[in-house]
């Protein structure tokens, strides 16, 4: 079996690398471009956690090559430092060290020291977290209550007003948990992420999406009340099936101004076991804030009408391959599998249990909100009603 030389890939082949997983392409689909396995790729990729490193620039004040060349030359020369220094308008003392730095008189080559003083330049940057411990623990304890970076980034900004000591922005979060040369934030908390992946994937990463098939008598989304487009009052909320092992099954429900989620358990899948469910979990809301309902094409609720006869809530149903169109739903789904993962037995769950999962995210301050909860703003929504 003939085995490959491991490739050494340039300056440039990284940053096209970086380029394309910007853009959310696969590492088999960079790995194309090199006729390497992804595993090549993977290694370069995964040395800063997915993230792409910021690109370094030269200090104004450096020596340039042109510079360390005309050093050279005027040391084969026989020029004193002196000479040189005055030759390059520099201090002598900015020259001295230059050669002390790399090999001396006798050894200076001007590519080599352009080359050294390059790879020694490269120091990290001091990391914020890692300065103040402080900031970092209360980090950490806000990770662990499944809190997203932004979250946590907008809500210090909320709960230490001016004080930039504790400010500290998304990204760089990200960067200390993906980045573990920083050694700020364990490694451990990365599984408390909404995404538990060991690299950080570009937002521009697609996911497949699924056509459910064909709903008799469904109302499109397109005829949904200017109000309900808009956010400006609440009431109309999306909803959506995550599935579990063993065919089991929850329904979350997200209402649209606030963000407020409930989970409703479903002992089944069959439409009129779902919107039995629905029925009995609208019941515990006034009428008011609750008004319509926008759902994907799963045939779970092909039995919409029945919903509809029996609560007055209007039902809206999605585009066929549009899951955008339920955004707040699909966000918040990708929040609750923090506590839910894809593969558990979803049936082992009682409605006390999906209550407090429920609870802790409407708990959640959320950028959207201005970094106010969705619970502040549902109960205000509950309070008005009154």
């Amino acid at each position: 079996m003939k085995y490959r030389s491991r490739i050494y890939y340039t300056e440039s082949q990284k940053a096209l690398m970086w380029e394309r997983w910007r853009k959310g392409e696969s590492l088999q689909q960079i790995a194309q471009l090199f006729d390497r396995n992804h595993s090549s790729i993977q290694r370069i990729l995964a040395e800063t956690g997915g993230i792409p490193p910021r690109p370094r620039c030269r200090s104004r004040l450096a020596l340039s090559l042109a510079e360390r060349e005309e050093i050279s030359r005027g040391l084969v020369a026989g020029h004193s430092i002196r000479s040189i220094a005055t030759l390059l308008r520099r201090a002598p003392s900015t020259i001295s060290r230059e050669i002390n730095r790399n090999g001396g008189q006798s050894g200076y080559r001007a590519s080599q020291a352009e080359q050294a003083t390059w790879d020694r330049a490269l120091r990290p940057k001091p990391c914020k977290l890692a300065e103040n411990r402080t900031l970092a623990h209360l980090v950490a304890d806000k990770l662990q209550l499944q809190w997203s970076p932004e979250q946590i980034a907008g809500w210090l900004k909320s709960a230490y007003p001016g004080d930039e000591d504790y400010y500290v922005s998304h990204e760089t979060i990200y960067r200390t948990l993906f980045i573990q040369a920083r050694g700020a934030l364990k490694k451990e908390l990365l599984a408390h992420l909404r995404r538990t992946r060991a690299m950080r994937r570009s937002r521009h990463h697609t996911q497949k999406t699924d056509n459910h098939g064909r709903i008799v008598g469904a109302v499109s989304i397109s005829e949904r009340p200017a109000t309900a487009e808009d956010r400006a009052v609440p009431g109309h909320w999306e909803g959506d099936l995550l599935c579990g092992s063993g065919n089991s099954q929850i329904a979350t429900l997200v209402e649209r101004q606030t963000r407020y989620l409930m989970l409703v358990k479903i002992p089944s899948k069959d439409t009129e076991t779902v919107v039995a469910a629905l029925i009995k979990h609208a019941r515990k809301l006034p009428q008011e804030l609750y008004k319509s309902l926008t759902w994907d094409r799963g045939k779970e609720l092909a039995d919409h009408k029945q919903f509809t006869l029996a609560t007055d809530i209007k039902v809206f149903f999605c585009d066929p391959q549009s899951p955008w169109q339920r955004g707040s739903n699909e966000n918040t789904n990708g929040l609750v599998r923090q506590y839910l993962p894809k593969g558990i037995d979803l049936s082992a769950y009682s409605q006390a249990k999906l209550n407090a999962i429920a609870r802790r995210l409407n708990e959640r301050p959320r950028k959207t909100l201005n970094y106010e909860t969705p619970a502040q703003q549902f109960y205000q929504a509950v309070a008005s009603t009154g």
